[in-house]
């Protein structure tokens, strides 16, 4: 497995201290957040899920802890449109350059608006997705806030 991806080069770029976490990506498992979380022995809510939707037809991406589900009438809200839904993994792999399972909100193809969950922000260290399946790295969500210019708002549901 490569430990250079888009997402990596984008936190170095950024001067982003991290560090990364490899594990056995099951591509079969019901929740992949919370399959990255058990192999990892960490607690669910330390592993953030990287997901792409849809906000008034266009992209954007929401990061939250992975054993916590999206409102997407919060995230419309925090985006500032009037309606929000996930995108199709097709399209969320045509947009950020990524396969679904490896999608980190780093180094997208075409950076989108991204807002992450207040309580995955308010974390000292959180895990995110690498850029690649089974690839995370683990540094202060406060840095995604930083590099990608984030809004932070409470979105889970």
């Amino acid at each position: 497995m490569s430990r250079t991806t888009p997402a990596t080069l984008a936190l170095d770029k950024a001067g982003v201290a991290y560090t990364l976490a490899t594990y056995d990506y099951d591509p079969n498992a019901e929740r992949v957040g919370l399959q990255a979380a058990e192999a990892l022995g960490a607690p669910p809510s330390e592993v953030l899920k990287t997901l792409m939707v849809k906000a008034d037809g266009k992209p954007a991406c929401v990061v939250l802890a992975s054993d916590r589900e999206v409102s997407m009438k919060k995230l419309a809200a925090a985006l500032g449109a009037k309606s929000a839904e996930m995108m199709k993994p097709a399209d969320a792999e045509r947009v950020t350059g990524y396969r679904v399972g490896g999608v980190s909100p780093f180094g997208q193809k075409k950076p989108a608006p991204t807002v992450i969950d207040a309580e995955a922000a308010a974390l000292p260290q959180a895990f995110m997705n690498g850029g690649q399946r089974g690839l995370q790295v683990r540094l202060a969500p406060r840095e995604l806030v930083r590099v990608l210019n984030a809004k932070v708002a409470a979105v889970a549901s």
